[in-house]
């Protein structure tokens, strides 16, 4: 399913391009985040297009505008799917990585990847936000954040589940939802704290889920991916309208 992206943040990069061979006619995509980068250097990608699987960078930028525009042009340059960046980085940074992207994109001929806004992070609850002096609730801030990303020119954002049906109602149909942190309901949570199975996130109108370790620690990874690609297709039957905008 198209929906469906693999994280191999966590797999040894022997490992990897192994296991993304061998789900690959099950899944949509591929995420790598700073773990795989910093190891693998952005050339690292090159495999995961050679086996056809678009890639999300999760590399979460927030730094100055200009680090932020310098650092998602390179990336570019490599094609992935989708570049995420914290949106509390401001509208200043975010613009610059929008700008930074089409232009790059525009230079090299090639489509411009998407960018994908980081609301709260799925570690952090409400005590988190308020001890770094956020007011208002988690929800309220992943709405703020969000709407921000939107105006900035900001593809979608990287939120959690339980956020998605509010983010939908307000932002509308055509801004994208992925969401982190899913675990079927067979898995256990790990060190998430904001978890939802496949199911609840399709239903809640969500555009992409990304899954990793529940795949890539299982005995058999392509069959833990069929499972949850079941659960997401059972979710879909129940609402027609769930997944539609899913390419």
């Amino acid at each position: 399913m198209d929906g469906l992206f693999c994280s191999l943040d966590w797999v040894a990069p022997e490992y990897a391009v192994d296991i993304a061979g061998r789900i690959k006619g099950t899944i949509g995509g591929i995420k790598l985040g700073h773990e795989y980068v910093f190891l693998n250097g952005l050339s690292g990608i090159e495999p995961f297009h050679a086996l056809g699987l678009p890639v999300i960078l999760d590399l979460k930028l927030n730094n100055l505008p200009r680090v932020v525009s310098n650092t998602v042009r390179r990336a570019t340059a490599v094609r992935p799917f989708a570049i995420t960046v914290h949106a509390s980085g401001g509208a200043t940074m975010m613009r610059a990585a929008a700008a930074a992207a089409h232009a790059a994109a525009q230079v090299g001929g090639f489509v411009r990847p998407k960018l994908l806004g980081v609301t709260v992070l799925t570690t952090m609850d409400e005590a988190d936000l308020g001890a770094v002096g956020v007011a208002g609730s988690l929800y309220e801030q992943t709405l703020r954040l969000a709407a921000l990303a939107r105006a900035c020119g900001l593809d979608g954002v990287w939120t959690t589940a339980d956020t998605v049906p509010l983010l939908r109602a307000e932002l509308g149909p055509e801004f994208l939802l992925v969401v982190p942190a899913i675990r079927p309901v067979w898995s256990v949570s790990d060190d998430q704290n904001r978890i939802v199975t496949p199911g609840d996130a399709v239903r809640g109108g969500a555009d992409y889920l990304v899954v990793g370790r529940p795949i890539t620690q299982a005995a058999d990874p392509a069959d833990a991916a069929r499972r949850i690609v079941d659960e997401m297709r059972a979710a879909t039957m129940r609402a027609p309208d769930a997944l539609a905008r899913v390419p």
